[in-house]
């Protein structure tokens, strides 16, 4: 195997790949990423055995085959190579010689034919997404997957297809975020997705250029989120998820339409004194024009007044700032219209010009 490569490119490739690099794995072949030398372009390849990167890049191969490098040193190493053209040259025990200007290295690699293949997912069950909605999709949800193990499946988000309508939910226990896009397909499918790779997706499309559409395909066990010269490869999350439909109300006894900004900097200032008390909360007082947020600890205390039009009563209602905050940075509308039924019900934010997003999160109780 012999082939020639710019630094750039390929420090660019080996860092998307070694995302789904285990660096605890009893199987030695999986701290390194494959490499394969062919038709002009080289394919890379990192493997954890749930989370699977592959990507390809533009090469001079002036001899075809395939190795397995390991993935710590050598991203390190090609990372700080100057800017410029790398030889690398394979012999049949699996040697690397890597030539880059005046410097010359070898590392010792793994044959390329024992590293796992990637699964084969069959493209009838696939539809395509504007990568930028998606990336907003996961951008509006993420936050809101549960980190908690004990509850596997709220580790993952629910992705729902049916009649050209694409959900994305994520539920903790506390909070729950949907995000709704009308795609273009007649599949119906649900599937649950780890936290982990909707994460790794949307770092890798931020940090591309060029618009267009991501291809998602399924099977019963695994997800494939592909595009140009890279391929995104997940084990999906086994079991039932929460009928998030039977959690929202379906009524309201107070509806307030306020500022986001306004209310977000309020609540974020609130959140500075309620986070010097143990049990975190600040108080929302729903009345006439105005919410007034409240917050004390040992350290002091806080009163913030944001206007607001309200239609219906008035209420006071204990929440979690952090989980306030968190989807108040998340929506993009102007206003957001908040209802409530009661200060022990779950409270609903939706922005108010749009009905593609539901932030559903639960109160908490406040101190006397």
């Amino acid at each position: 195997m012999k082939f020639k490569c710019q630094q750039q490119e390929l420090s660019a490739a080996i860092n998307m790949v070694t995302k789904a690099v285990s660096s605890k794995t009893t199987l030695p072949i999986l701290s390194g990423i494959y490499f394969e030398a062919k038709d002009n372009q080289l394919r890379l390849i990192g493997n954890d055995l749930n989370l699977s990167i592959e990507t390809f890049m533009d090469a001079s191969i002036e001899k075809e085959g395939s190795t397995v490098i390991p993935a710590r040193l050598f991203s390190e190493l090609i990372r700080k190579l100057p800017n410029a053209e790398i030889e690398f040259e394979v012999n049949e025990t699996n040697v690397v010689s890597i030539h880059c200007m005046e410097s010359s290295f070898k590392l010792v690699g793994l044959p390329g034919n024992e590293y796992p293949e990637l699964p084969e997912i069959d493209d009838k069950n696939s539809f395509l997404m504007d990568k930028e909605l998606f990336s907003n999709m996961i951008r509006q949800t993420h936050f809101a997957i549960s980190q908690d193990e004990s509850r596997p499946i709220l580790t993952g988000a629910l992705l729902e297809i049916e009649n050209g309508k694409f959900n994305m939910v994520a539920i903790d226990g506390f909070r729950m975020a949907i995000k709704r896009a009308i795609v273009k397909t007649e599949l119906s499918k649900k599937a649950v997705v780890p936290g982990r790779t909707l994460s790794e997706i949307n770092k890798i499309l931020s940090q591309m250029d060029q618009k267009g559409d991501l291809r998602i395909s399924f099977d019963d066990k695994q997800v494939l989120f592909s595009m140009n010269k890279f391929k995104v490869y997940s084990r999906l999350l086994a079991g039932e998820f929460i009928n998030y439909n039977q959690i929202l109300p379906n009524e309201y006894k107070a509806l307030a339409y306020v500022s986001t900004d306004e209310f977000l900097t309020s609540i974020d200032r609130s959140f500075l004194m309620a986070r010097e008390n143990k049990n975190i909360a600040i108080k929302l007082e729903v009345k006439d024009d105005f919410i007034r947020i409240s917050s004390n600890s040992e350290m002091g205390s806080s009163i913030e007044k944001v206007k607001i039009k309200l239609e219906g009563q008035d209420l006071e209602i204990g929440f979690n700032p952090k989980y306030l905050i968190d989807a108040l940075k998340i929506i993009d509308s102007e206003n957001i219209k908040m209802e409530f039924i009661n200060n022990v019900s779950p409270c609903i934010i939706r922005p108010d010009d749009s009905d593609n997003y539901t932030y559903l999160v639960l109160p908490c109780r406040i101190s006397k």
